[in-house]
């Protein structure tokens, strides 16, 4: 008729299994939360909003796993007036209670312009990629340095001489030369 249900090898809704000791603790969804905090708002004051967002946290009965900050990034499009923000990431171990509570008190506040806020099942253990190629472009010496700046600064060659087809003094067969042309 139909396989057997497995029910009752899982652990039941809302509860982990530990398995050393054969226990089970409260479980408590993971979750990974970026933040972006207007541009003309100081670091400092930055890492203040990220520390009462972990104090919300911490009061609902979760924690914080981990914290990056990505520093000032350009977005690709303006939010609020705003082409740059900061970018936080935050690994949330917490109830969603907690999490809606943080996120409250972040549609609140004015030097938040965008969250967002993804369950994961676990939290990686390796950097994020913006990490990664931040690192990345710092070995290689910064971001545009091999391109030549900006401006007009590159060799453009002589593109006065060497027009090909075009241009200069090209065979203009019967035809008289304009100024002649247009006194006739």
């Amino acid at each position: 008729m139909g396989r057997p249900a497995l029910n009752h090898l899982s652990a039941p809704q809302g509860r982990r299994f530990a398995a050393a000791t054969h226990e089970l603790e409260p479980f408590m969804p993971l979750y990974e939360h970026v933040v972006i905090a207007r541009q003309d708002v100081s670091q400092a004051q930055v890492d203040t909003l990220i520390e009462e967002m972990q104090t919300i946290l911490t009061d609902n009965g979760g924690t914080v796993v981990k914290t990056e900050p990505w520093g000032l990034r350009t977005m690709q499009y303006k939010i609020r007036k705003n082409r740059k923000g900061h970018y936080t990431l935050l690994q949330i171990d917490a109830p969603a209670a907690a999490v809606a509570e943080m996120e409250r008190q972040m549609r609140i506040n004015e030097d938040i312009l965008r969250f967002m806020t993804l369950r994961v099942d676990e939290h990686p253990t390796n950097p994020s990629p913006i990490l990664v190629k931040r690192d990345r472009d710092d070995r290689r010496g910064g971001r545009g340095r091999d391109r030549g700046g900006r401006g007009g600064d590159r060799d453009r060659g002589d593109r006065d001489r060497d027009r090909g087809d075009r241009g200069g003094d090209r065979d203009r067969g019967d035809r008289a030369p304009r100024a002649e042309a247009a006194g006739e």
